[in-house]
């Protein structure tokens, strides 16, 4: 899976921001003048919003994806890919393992609390993950501390975020210098420290702001700056749509209201500040593992009374954990999808 840059900067500069990975001058002037697009291959932000961790749960066509409820079950990338390769057996017995861990008050049943938990925990789990393998790439000297240079150096591929104007056309070196000043903010944010590096585990902070209540103030600021349009301290519907709405029709406005008054403004008053803007651009981990849970209990709770036994677990051990022989099915059942179109 590939490795994302962090998230503020794509969110707080969506629209105009993208062009710069665009095509590059013919010439070959900015070849180098900044990288940082090699990490918007992961999309996480959508119109200035992040991405929910289950947007790919269900393709476009409705279909299942079984890997979203691996992860959230394993809670590593790696060690759910490995279960793809291991026996209905092996996958079954490493489960066991996992049942026992879930079941905190030892009743040999995963309520749905629990699961909500261990599911949390995996979210936590993977995010720590992908920051690891981004803090690898960007630690040059391996000395377990990135500094400010580092991260420019390997996101921009600049050593001085003030770079000539004449690199790049205007439009994209202002978008460029934003993006780097709001990372920069994010960036001494992160640093609990104060010692102008980031641990692996501030790292963890500046990777996923949106995950650590201490970096919500700095989102927060970041995104009135770019959806703020008449600087007025709120956001109302126009700025809340923003240029999207030129691109679709009525029917799709209207929803789109429905959504910013049912779903974010809280308080009726036709704008959205504070905390209604938080809960807007940044989605909801707990109600994510809560449609996690509600999906998994759908899907194996046999006898219907509202727990899971371990067998029930076992018995289903394709939708938690997957194995070679789930692997083969998959394959199977896109040969057949595909020959079906065909």
């Amino acid at each position: 899976m590939p490795r994302n840059m962090p998230l503020w900067p794509m969110l707080m500069c969506a629209i105009g921001v993208l062009a710069i990975v665009g095509p590059m001058p013919a010439n070959g002037a900015v070849a180098n003048s900044h990288k940082h697009e090699k990490h918007l291959s992961k999309e996480r932000v959508k119109d200035g919003v992040y991405i929910p961790r289950d947007a790919h749960h269900h393709g476009e066509l409705g279909e299942h994806n079984v890997e979203f409820d691996h992860e959230a079950i394993i809670g590593n990338t790696k060690e759910a890919q490995e279960f793809d390769t291991l026996t209905p057996e092996e996958s079954k017995r490493r489960l066991a393992i996992l049942i026992k861990m879930m079941d905190l008050n030892s009743d040999e049943f995963i309520d749905r609390h629990e699961l909500k938990a261990w599911i949390l925990r995996s979210f936590k789990k993977l995010s720590e993950e992908e920051a690891a393998d981004r803090f690898e790439e960007i630690d040059q000297d391996l000395d377990d501390r990135i500094t400010w240079t580092e991260y420019l150096q390997d996101t921009y591929a600049m050593d001085d975020e003030n770079f000539k104007k004449d690199v790049i056309d205007f439009d994209t070196y202002e978008d460029e210098q934003k993006m780097i000043k709001q990372d920069k903010e994010m960036f001494h944010a992160a640093d609990t420290d104060k010692d102008d590096m980031l641990s692996l585990e501030e790292y963890v902070y500046f990777q996923n702001p949106e995950e650590h209540p201490q970096m919500l103030p700095v989102l927060l600021e970041h995104t009135m700056q770019d959806k703020d349009l008449n600087h007025d301290g709120k956001i109302d519907f126009q700025e809340f749509v923003g240029a999207a709405a030129a691109h679709h029709d009525k029917e799709w406005l209207i929803t789109e209201k429905e959504r910013f008054d049912k779903d974010y403004d809280a308080n009726g008053d036709g704008v959205l500040s504070g905390n209604e803007v938080l809960s807007w651009i940044v989605p909801s981990n707990s109600v994510i593992a809560d449609d996690e849970v509600d999906h998994l209990f759908v899907s194996t709770d046999e006898d219907h009374d509202d727990r899971l036994s371990y067998l029930e677990i076992l018995n289903n051990y394709d939708t938690f954990v997957g194995s070679e022989a789930t692997d083969y099915g998959d394959h199977l059942q896109n040969i057949h999808r595909l020959s079906d179109e065909l």
